[in-house]
């Protein structure tokens, strides 16, 4: 039963100092997705690299402290590509993919625009160049999980305050409208959503007031899946245990 898990670190070297890597050694998964790992190559430890014997793949971005993305694996991948082929975004460290026989584990950090109308609109880019690619990789006709930060709230279930946040970057009708077309029109699986239909399932939480508190919360992490792979979808978990980042790992349990 494959064990996959989708974290963002919101730095790697801050959430090993907060225990990530014992959290993650105990949880003897066969797929960790990392992101916003905010290190280059040279900052990267033999644990970063390697935890537990596992095998590390990781995309960093040009800029320092910023991004990245990686994908942990008990097996060696029987390919890794790096990027997705936007110069652009590729520059940002977004995207990690590793093929394992006919099942394709990725890695993806999407943009956030929440800093101002500039990052947004390169958020507005990133989807323009992704749901194309997405569609590309369905074609393929390969098992695929996209595990990821994917910066967008799909429903009103997947926020606390949902109606203050309708003109604000992560649930913008369009963002929405975006993710509804990768399940509706390109044929993907929101997994979490098909085995665990209750509210407040969040996997992020602002550090401003007292969000982590009240639990006043997105869903922003997901597990994207091919049909084949999300109908063996057998548990899901939400770990708020310990805090490694401002967000909170999200492990999903497959049959097959």
């Amino acid at each position: 039963m494959p064990k996959i898990i989708s974290a963002n670190l919101n730095g790697i070297r801050s959430a090993a100092s907060k225990g990530f890597f014992t959290w993650m050694a105990a949880q003897d998964a066969d797929f960790v997705c990392v992101q916003e790992l905010k290190a280059q190559a040279g900052d990267m430890t033999p644990e970063f690299l390697n935890p537990g014997g596992y095998h590390g793949h990781f995309h960093y971005a040009e800029k320092k402290g910023y991004s990245g993305t990686g994908v942990y694996s008990k097996q060696q991948p029987d390919r890794v590509l790096i990027g997705f082929g936007s110069p652009e975004f590729d520059a940002e460290g977004r995207y990690v993919r590793c093929d394992f026989g006919q099942l394709t584990i990725i890695s993806v950090y999407c943009p956030s625009g929440s800093s101002g109308p500039e990052r947004q609109e390169a958020k507005f880019r990133f989807m323009d160049l992704f749901l194309p690619h997405l569609a590309a990789l369905r074609a393929e006709g390969r098992e695929v999980v996209i595990c990821g930060d994917w910066n967008i709230a799909h429903h009103e279930i997947d926020l606390k305050n949902w109606k203050g946040n309708k003109k604000n970057s992560g649930f913008l009708p369009e963002e929405r409208a975006w993710m509804t077309r990768i399940f509706d029109e390109v044929g993907y699986v929101d997994v979490h959503r098909g085995i665990d239909k209750r509210e407040e399932q969040y996997t992020w939480w602002s550090n401003r007031g007292q969000a982590w508190a009240k639990n006043v919360g997105w869903r922003i992490d997901y597990h994207v899946a091919t049909p084949g792979i999300a109908a063996q979808a057998r548990a899901v978990a939400i770990y708020k245990d310990e805090r490694f980042s401002d967000h909170a790992p999200l492990t999903i349990e497959y049959a097959a």
